[in-house]
Protein backbone atom coordinates (compact mmCIF):
# COMPACT_ATOMS: atom_id res chain seq x y z
CA UNK A 1 0.00 0.00 0.00
CA UNK A 2 1.66 3.38 -1.30
CA UNK A 3 1.76 6.22 1.41
CA UNK A 4 0.48 9.50 1.87
CA UNK A 5 3.39 11.03 0.64
CA UNK A 6 4.66 8.89 -2.07
CA UNK A 7 2.69 11.04 -4.63
CA UNK A 8 3.82 14.38 -3.03
CA UNK A 9 5.48 16.77 -5.55
CA UNK A 10 4.29 14.78 -9.06
CA UNK A 11 2.18 17.70 -10.03
CA UNK A 12 5.12 20.33 -9.67
CA UNK A 13 7.39 18.12 -11.57
CA UNK A 14 5.44 18.00 -13.89
CA UNK A 15 4.14 21.79 -14.22
CA UNK A 16 7.85 22.72 -14.44
CA UNK A 17 8.63 19.86 -17.40
CA UNK A 18 5.50 21.90 -19.22
CA UNK A 19 7.24 25.11 -18.30
CA UNK A 20 10.57 24.41 -19.77
CA UNK A 21 8.85 22.76 -22.62
CA UNK A 22 7.17 26.15 -23.18
CA UNK A 23 10.15 28.29 -22.54
CA UNK A 24 11.96 26.42 -24.97
CA UNK A 25 9.85 26.55 -27.30
CA UNK A 26 9.43 30.56 -27.21
CA UNK A 27 13.01 30.75 -27.44
CA UNK A 28 13.38 28.77 -30.65
CA UNK A 29 10.71 30.64 -32.01
CA UNK A 30 11.85 33.72 -31.15
CA UNK A 31 15.64 32.88 -32.72
CA UNK A 32 13.97 31.36 -35.81
CA UNK A 33 12.38 34.52 -36.22
CA UNK A 34 15.57 36.70 -36.10
CA UNK A 35 17.63 34.01 -38.62
CA UNK A 36 14.63 34.53 -40.77
CA UNK A 37 14.77 38.44 -40.25
CA UNK A 38 18.05 38.73 -40.95
CA UNK A 39 17.95 36.85 -44.15
CA UNK A 40 15.68 38.55 -45.85
CA UNK A 41 16.42 41.87 -44.51
CA UNK A 42 20.40 41.70 -45.05
CA UNK A 43 21.05 38.95 -47.52
CA UNK A 44 18.32 38.99 -49.74
CA UNK A 45 16.57 42.09 -50.23
CA UNK A 46 15.19 44.22 -52.59
CA UNK A 47 14.34 40.77 -55.03
CA UNK A 48 11.92 43.00 -57.23
CA UNK A 49 14.21 46.68 -57.97
CA UNK A 50 17.32 44.05 -58.83
CA UNK A 51 14.62 42.26 -61.43
CA UNK A 52 13.69 45.62 -62.73
CA UNK A 53 17.42 46.47 -63.21
CA UNK A 54 18.10 43.15 -64.77
CA UNK A 55 14.94 43.36 -66.97
CA UNK A 56 16.54 46.55 -68.15
CA UNK A 57 19.76 45.43 -69.18
CA UNK A 58 18.02 42.57 -70.92
CA UNK A 59 16.01 44.81 -72.76
CA UNK A 60 19.07 46.74 -73.65
CA UNK A 61 20.85 43.81 -74.57
CA UNK A 62 18.05 43.34 -77.08
CA UNK A 63 18.12 46.59 -78.59
CA UNK A 64 14.43 47.54 -77.39
CA UNK A 65 15.58 50.94 -76.33
CA UNK A 66 11.66 52.54 -76.47
CA UNK A 67 10.74 50.00 -73.49
CA UNK A 68 13.65 50.77 -71.61
CA UNK A 69 12.95 54.03 -71.88
CA UNK A 70 9.66 53.46 -70.76
CA UNK A 71 10.88 51.97 -67.36
CA UNK A 72 12.27 55.45 -66.92
CA UNK A 73 8.86 56.55 -66.86
CA UNK A 74 8.78 57.73 -70.26
CA UNK A 75 6.67 56.78 -72.95
CA UNK A 76 5.55 58.55 -76.32
CA UNK A 77 1.98 59.53 -75.00
CA UNK A 78 4.18 60.89 -71.50
CA UNK A 79 7.54 62.07 -72.12
CA UNK A 80 10.30 63.10 -69.47
CA UNK A 81 10.96 66.92 -69.62
CA UNK A 82 14.30 66.16 -68.04
CA UNK A 83 15.05 63.34 -70.24
CA UNK A 84 14.39 63.08 -73.43
CA UNK A 85 14.64 60.47 -75.62
CA UNK A 86 17.54 61.91 -77.20
CA UNK A 87 19.75 61.87 -74.65
CA UNK A 88 18.49 58.50 -73.37
CA UNK A 89 20.07 57.19 -76.50
CA UNK A 90 23.09 58.94 -76.06
CA UNK A 91 23.42 57.58 -72.30
CA UNK A 92 22.19 53.82 -73.61
CA UNK A 93 21.49 53.80 -77.16
CA UNK A 94 23.60 53.06 -80.20
CA UNK A 95 25.71 56.24 -79.38
CA UNK A 96 27.43 54.24 -76.22
CA UNK A 97 29.50 51.71 -75.45
CA UNK A 98 26.70 48.29 -75.78
CA UNK A 99 25.48 46.49 -73.00
CA UNK A 100 26.97 43.21 -74.51
CA UNK A 101 27.24 41.46 -70.96
CA UNK A 102 25.50 42.65 -67.22
CA UNK A 103 25.68 40.85 -63.61
CA UNK A 104 23.38 42.91 -60.91
CA UNK A 105 25.31 43.05 -58.13
CA UNK A 106 23.63 44.14 -54.94
CA UNK A 107 21.04 46.55 -54.32
CA UNK A 108 20.83 48.63 -51.05
CA UNK A 109 17.88 50.42 -49.90
CA UNK A 110 17.64 53.80 -49.40
CA UNK A 111 14.91 55.87 -48.89
CA UNK A 112 11.94 55.80 -50.91
CA UNK A 113 14.06 53.55 -53.24
CA UNK A 114 16.71 51.20 -54.04
CA UNK A 115 20.57 51.83 -55.38
CA UNK A 116 21.19 48.88 -57.21
CA UNK A 117 24.88 47.75 -58.48
CA UNK A 118 25.61 46.67 -62.28
CA UNK A 119 28.30 45.16 -63.37
CA UNK A 120 27.43 46.47 -67.86
CA UNK A 121 30.81 44.82 -69.23
CA UNK A 122 32.38 46.86 -71.72
CA UNK A 123 30.07 49.65 -70.47
CA UNK A 124 31.63 49.73 -67.02
CA UNK A 125 30.07 49.77 -63.69
CA UNK A 126 26.52 51.30 -63.46
CA UNK A 127 24.15 52.55 -60.40
CA UNK A 128 21.05 52.95 -60.68
CA UNK A 129 18.05 54.27 -58.80
CA UNK A 130 15.03 52.43 -58.32
CA UNK A 131 11.78 54.37 -56.88
CA UNK A 132 9.92 51.34 -54.85
CA UNK A 133 6.65 53.22 -55.17
CA UNK A 134 6.31 52.60 -58.90
CA UNK A 135 9.60 50.59 -60.16
CA UNK A 136 10.85 53.23 -62.30
CA UNK A 137 14.24 54.07 -62.87
CA UNK A 138 16.38 56.88 -62.73
CA UNK A 139 20.16 57.81 -61.98
CA UNK A 140 21.64 58.67 -58.84
CA UNK A 141 21.90 62.50 -57.35
CA UNK A 142 24.91 64.23 -58.11
CA UNK A 143 27.41 63.13 -55.02
CA UNK A 144 25.80 60.13 -54.19
CA UNK A 145 27.68 57.46 -54.41
CA UNK A 146 26.07 54.71 -51.54
CA UNK A 147 23.30 55.78 -49.00
CA UNK A 148 24.03 58.59 -46.05
CA UNK A 149 22.45 56.37 -43.86
CA UNK A 150 23.42 52.60 -44.67
CA UNK A 151 23.62 50.19 -42.21
CA UNK A 152 26.61 48.28 -40.78
CA UNK A 153 25.37 44.83 -40.34
CA UNK A 154 23.75 45.45 -44.30
CA UNK A 155 27.43 46.99 -45.23
CA UNK A 156 29.17 44.27 -43.80
CA UNK A 157 26.91 41.87 -45.33
CA UNK A 158 27.57 43.55 -48.73
CA UNK A 159 31.19 43.06 -48.17
CA UNK A 160 31.40 39.43 -47.45
CA UNK A 161 28.70 39.15 -50.70
CA UNK A 162 31.40 41.09 -52.71
CA UNK A 163 34.52 39.29 -52.00
CA UNK A 164 32.84 36.11 -52.52
CA UNK A 165 32.49 37.01 -56.27
CA UNK A 166 36.34 38.69 -56.08
CA UNK A 167 35.00 42.44 -56.20
CA UNK A 168 35.56 45.39 -54.03
CA UNK A 169 33.22 46.86 -51.75
CA UNK A 170 33.18 51.12 -52.91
Amino acid sequence: MSGYLDNYGAGEERRERIVRRVALSVVSILALAGILYFVFHFVVPNRGEQAQVKKFFQLLEARDYKQAYAMWGCTDAKPCRDYPMRLFMQDWGSEAVPVTTFDVLDGETCGSGVIVDVDAGKAGDKKLWVERKNQELGYLPPGFDQCPHSNRIYTFVRRLRYRAHGRTFQ
